[in-house]
């Protein structure tokens, strides 16, 4: 894997800060790996939503990685809170949606709800690794609008009259 990466890259990789969030210790274990294997040096690990909400309050990850389905908290409730700049201290960590519920529903909530990445389990580290690059070195800006709190959309579906007022509030936010 380290042949793919460039030395900034490398770099960049070592220094950052990634929390994954999944009740499944075996599959915390294997995105651990795939983190490792990529050049990720600080990798934390939280067993449920509630531990995950505690540790990004104290520690501010520069990467969550989450699973949707936990009991307590699961995915979805626990990016609710996150995205919330008014209750959560750290709403603006980016966010990857590691599931093996691929139903469009999720996808489209997720997105609604301000996740940064959505992935497929099993996830490669090929693919863990494009996301994570694609969080570090080209970040969106959060936008708040109307309900939503999160990166600007890549495509922006909406109406052109919304659309403007999406860009002009991450042109301000800047």
């Amino acid at each position: 894997m380290n042949g793919l990466i460039s030395k900034k890259v490398e770099q960049l990789l070592s220094s950052v800060d990634v929390l994954v969030v999944d009740d499944n210790q075996f599959m915390r274990k294997v995105i651990r790996n795939i983190l490792t294997n990529i050049g990720i040096k600080g990798v934390r690990e939280a067993a449920d939503g509630l531990a995950g909400l505690e540790h990004i309050r104290q520690h501010a990850p520069d990467i969550v990685i989450l699973d949707w389905e936990m009991p307590m908290l699961n995915g979805a409730e626990m990016l609710r809170i996150v995205r919330n700049p008014a209750n959560f201290p750290v709403p603006d960590v980016p966010i990857i949606m590691l599931t093996s519920h691929l139903e469009r529903w999720r996808v489209v909530e997720a997105t609604r709800l301000g996740v940064n990445e959505f992935v497929a389990k099993p996830v490669s580290g090929k693919v863990l690794l494009e996301r994570i690059v694609s969080i570090i070195a080209r970040p969106r800006p959060m936008v708040h609008l109307e309900g939503y709190y999160g990166p600007e959309p890549r495509r922006l579906l909406l109406e052109p009259r919304m659309r403007t007022r999406v860009v002009e509030q991450a042109a301000n936010s800047a």
